[in-house]
């Protein structure tokens, strides 16, 4: 058990877009206690708010696409994972366009501005769901379920029929700093024989070896190669730490994927949600147990730069 966090200062960054390959600058500010992680499109006008909960996403294709309004904000899953893993509660995400920049194609480059701006106690106690009963989603060999357990654990298995990736497993114990050295710096990742086919579509306009593990028919063409023997696997626990963090509070529980993907992951926090039966939310300060609401209505940002 814990407080909520927040930031204390705000914090720039700005990148190009995977898919859109638009550049995009985002502001990082503090957000009061209770109010999750909300992106607000401050390109609009009005801005339209959009709050990092399942009920807001609309689409799980190749990244997790939060929507409300008729506008959207896609690939949001690194930066999610970034604020996972650093245990922020509480923060407003100022963009400027439709899409959540890449970066290097890790949670790395957010983990770093995140820290510069701070990470500071709130005073009030973090809600925490508590899961009681296994709830498990399947999807041909795709698996993904959660289970009891005295903590918040992830393990992620993949299998592609590639000599460079086969079956990798890595387990997440969520111990301090592990999100941080063992996971963050992990890179998403496309096949050489992909990539024409996803132009074609529309999508991955802003990809580049500078982004991405890209896997050859012979082995990765990246001139560094990988960062970790076993980096596909570890993404794939950075991308369901994002995932997970639309249920809207930390878990105690046990998930293991197997072969998951966005949209496996977010069934799964879909599911999650409507079987009230299988979690309990403990409430360490016994204060009302705020409710996970698509809109964010009543929502009195301190500060917006809009």
């Amino acid at each position: 058990m814990r407080q909520q966090r927040s930031i204390a200062k705000l914090v720039t960054c700005s990148g190009i877009g995977l898919h859109s390959g638009q550049v995009v600058n985002i502001n990082f500010l503090p957000a009061p206690v209770n109010t999750g992680v909300v992106f607000i499109r401050r390109d609009l006008n009005p801005p339209v708010f959009i709050k990092g909960v399942a009920q807001n996403v609309i689409a799980t294709d190749l990244s997790t696409t939060l929507g409300r309004q008729g506008c959207v904000i896609q690939t949001v899953e690194h930066l999610l994972s970034a604020v996972m893993g650093l245990g922020i509660d509480n923060l407003y995400v100022e963009v400027d366009g439709p899409e959540i920049p890449i970066l290097d194609g890790s949670a790395s480059p957010f983990v770093s501005v995140l820290k510069e701006a701070r990470i500071v106690s709130q005073g009030i106690g973090q809600f925490y769901m508590k899961i009681l009963k296994t709830i498990e989603v399947k999807e041909g060999n795709k698996r993904i379920w959660i289970e009891p357990y005295p903590h918040f654990k992830v393990q992620c298995s993949i299998e592609y029929p590639h000599s460079v990736i086969g079956r990798q497993s890595f387990i997440f114990r969520n111990k301090e700093n592990e999100f941080e050295q063992e996971i963050a710096g992990a890179r998403t990742f496309c096949f050489l024989h992909e990539i024409e086919a996803l132009w074609n579509r529309g999508v991955a306009r802003g990809g580049s070896l500078e982004n991405a593990i890209v896997v050859g028919e012979k082995g990765i063409l990246n001139e560094n190669g990988l960062r970790f023997e076993d980096e596909f696997a570890r993404h794939k626990v950075l991308d369901l730490l994002g995932d997970l963090f639309l249920i809207g509070m930390p878990v105690i529980g046990k998930v293991v994927a197997e072969r998951g993907g966005h949209a496996l992951h977010t069934c799964l926090v879909s599911k999650i949600l409507s079987n009230e039966k299988c979690w309990k939310i403990i409430n360490p300060s016994e204060q009302e147990v705020p409710v996970i609401l698509p809109g964010v209505e009543s929502l009195t940002p301190q500060r917006l730069s809009l």
